[in-house]
């Protein structure tokens, strides 16, 4: 699936790309700093039931929110220096719960993706447009 869209078209965006989740559970966001990850992993949170605030996990590395029929789990790896960090957290447990994980950054922990991680790249297109390329 190949999108464009601009902020005031988020919402349609995560819907659409909700949509295209359907039957996976692992999801790597790519995309330079300032691209939209965050804003569109919020857009998809709201858009899979999860009330109340999503913030970036910078600092917490991983976030959990409650969905309509599941828990998702929303990764930040900007701050992982070494794959094997994401280890000492328990990154298999979360990956093997069988909830949706979605992550910024996995380029950060890029040996350690299973191979069913659908790959989800945002591209600036200008100040106001993305791309996104699932």
């Amino acid at each position: 699936m190949e999108l464009t869209y601009t902020i005031n078209q988020i919402e349609e965006t995560a819907k659409a790309v909700v949509a295209a989740m359907q039957g996976g559970q692992l999801f790597a966001f790519y995309g330079q700093m300032g691209a939209g990850k965050t804003t569109l992993i919020k857009a998809i949170c709201k858009e899979l039931g999860v009330q109340g605030e999503v913030n970036s996990p910078t600092f917490a590395i991983v976030n959990e929110y409650e969905g309509t029929n599941q828990t998702i789990y929303h990764f930040d790896f900007y701050r992982i220096n070494r794959p094997e960090e994401a280890l000492d957290f328990g990154l298999y447990d979360y990956f093997d719960s069988g909830n949706i994980c979605l992550m910024e950054w996995p380029e950060c922990i890029e040996p350690l993706l299973p191979d069913d991680t659908i790959k989800i790249y945002i591209t600036v297109i200008d100040d106001n447009t993305r791309q996104i390329k699932i």
